[in-house]
C-alpha cells in the first residue's frame, strides 16, 4: 500500500461518484481529490480534444501529487487517469499512448455501475446505449492496467453501503 490509503471512484457519468466521494470523506475523515475534468468542462468547455484530455490528466495528476505529499491517512479521488484515458478512447476511438503511459496509482478502485438514471447537467455526454459502451470501455481500461475494481451498484443507499464496506476492508487489510 502507498503512504496513505488511496481510494479512486470511477465509472460513467451520473452514477453518484462525486456525491459519494464527499460523503465518504465526511464518514472516514479523508481528504477529497475532486475531479479536474468536471472543473475543466464547467470553466473551459466540453470540447475534449486529445490535447485537452492530456491537459486534464496532467493537471489532475499534479493536484493529486500535492495532496499525497501532505501524507493524509485517506485520500478519496473522484476519478483518475484510467477514467480520462477511457474518455479519450470513447471520444477518439483509440488508446492514447501518452495517457496509457501515466500510471493509475490508487490502492482501491470502486467502479460505479451505470444502473442509475442519467441526468444531463450540461457537462455530460453519454446517455442511453453510449453509457453502456462507455462503462465497457472504462472496465476494459482498468483491466488493461491490471486493476480489479470493486463494483458498486444499486440504489444510492446500497452504493454507499458497498463503498463503505470496501473501504473498511481495505483499511483492515492495510493495518
Amino acid at each position: 500500500m502507498s503512504v496513505c490509503l488511496h481510494i479512486c471512484l470511477t465509472g460513467v457519468e451520473s452514477t453518484g461518484k462525486t456525491t459519494l466521494a464527499s460523503q465518504l470523506c465526511a464518514t472516514f475523515g479523508g481528504v477529497l481529490m475532486p475531479e479536474y475534468g468536471r472543473e475543466y468542462a464547467e470553466t473551459i468547455g466540453t470540447d475534449f480534444t486529445p490535447a485537452a484530455l492530456r491537459q486534464i490528466a496532467a493537471t489532475h495528476s499534479q493536484r493529486r501529487a500535492v495532496l499525497l505529499a501532505e501524507r493524509p491517512a485517506l485520500l478519496i479521488e473522484d476519478t483518475d487517469i484510467a477514467t480520462t484515458a477511457a474518455w479519450f478512447r470513447m471520444l477518439h476511438g483509440v488508446r492514447d499512448p501518452d495517457l496509457s503511459a501515466m500510471p493509475a496509482v490508487a490502492d482501491l478502485y470502486l467502479l460505479f455501475a451505470p444502473d442509475t438514471p442519467w441526468v444531463d447537467d450540461g457537462t455530460r455526454a453519454f446517455p442511453g446505449a453510449d453509457r453502456l459502451r462507455f462503462h465497457a470501455i472504462i472496465s476494459d481500461e482498468l483491466a488493461q492496467r491490471g486493476i480489479a475494481p470493486v463494483l458498486i451498484s444499486g440504489n444510492w443507499a446500497q452504493r454507499r453501503e458497498q463503498a463503505e464496506a470496501a473501504i473498511l476492508a481495505a483499511m483492515k487489510d492495510g493495518q
